[in-house]
This record gives structure tokens, C-alpha cells and sequence, in this order.
């Protein structure tokens, strides 16, 4: 968030730069009131670009095994360019790598599931997965009791990742 900070004030700094450059060059002609109004349009422009560019810059900086299974975009008053073009807010990856089948019964699987947000802290879930009934339960209840099993609709990202990988 700090280096984001940085590009944004930078980025200001060049817009004013440039429109002061181009102020000079044709002589004095410009209206001053234009330098500011660069400077701006640069910052929003970084911004926008920010924002956008966030979930490709994280999902292609997963390691090796973590596969995207669902995002979120979002759109929001204060950003009239989200209507056009929703952008994504947070993304769920579920670690293929670390499938892990119950001995007993082969339908059910665990699985780590890892929740990606935009401007928050990253957090992971070992969830439970039952192919044959297409349910998923959170076992990391913390107090040793059966978990609760979840009915999911037939296009869960989450059960067909898994029991398609497990």
C-alpha cells in the first residue's frame, strides 16, 4: 500500500512536470489553472490502473500448486468507471497441491482454501468435501466436534476444484 502511495505521488509529480513542459513549449499560451488539473488526472489514472491490475499481479505471483476457483468483482458510486468495467475485489485459491483423501471414505477430501482481499490480510481455511453428496464442511471448529456439513449448489467452484483434483 505504501509503494502504491508513492507511484500515485510520483505519478503526480510527472503529470505536473509534463504539462509545465508543455506550458513552456507553447510559449505561455496554456492556461496555468491545467498544471494542477494534470497533476490529477495523472494520480487518478495511476490509481485506476492499481486497482485494475491488482488481481493478475497477485494471481501470477502464486506459488505453484494454488489455483484460482472463484473471484469477486465489485462496483461502487465513488468509482463511476466500475460500472463499465467491475473490477476484482478479492479471489479465493485453493491449494491443489495439498489435497489430502480421508483413508476410511474416498469421497471425502480436505482441502486448503486461501482468501485473497484487496487491501486485506490474506486468510486460509481447511475446509472438508464430500464428492458424493457435493456438501462441504469447516472441520477447524477448534473444539473436536463433528463438523457441519454444508449443502453447495451444483457449480460450487470450491467441490468441483477438489473433486476434480482429489
Amino acid at each position: 500500500m505504501f509503494l502504491e502511495l508513492i507511484a500515485v505521488i510520483i505519478a503526480g509529480i510527472a503529470g505536473a512536470g509534463a504539462m509545465m513542459l508543455v506550458a513552456r513549449m507553447a510559449g505561455g499560451r496554456v492556461p496555468k489553472w491545467l498544471v494542477p488539473v494534470a497533476a490529477g488526472a495523472a494520480m487518478l489514472a495511476t490509481t485506476i490502473s492499481s486497482e485494475y491490475s491488482w488481481f493478475s499481479r497477485t494471481s501470477g505471483a502464486l506459488p505453484e500448486g494454488l489455483e484460482v476457483v472463484e473471484t469477486v468483482e465489485n462496483t461502487a458510486f465513488y468509482r463511476p468507471w466500475t460500472y463499465l468495467v467491475p473490477y476484482t475485489e478479492r479471489f479465493m485459491a485453493l491449494d491443489t497441491g495439498n489435497i489430502r483423501t480421508n483413508s476410511e471414505n474416498a469421497a471425502l477430501h480436505m482441502a486448503d482454501v486461501y482468501f485473497f482481499r484487496r487491501w486485506g490480510t490474506v486468510q486460509s481455511v481447511e475446509l472438508m468435501v464430500n464428492c458424493e453428496t457435493a456438501q462441504r464442511a469447516d472441520p477447524a471448529l477448534g473444539d473436536g466436534s463433528d463438523p457441519v456439513w454444508r449443502d453447495t449448489p451444483a457449480d460450487d467452484p470450491i467441490v468441483s476444484a477438489v473433486c476434480n483434483r482429489g
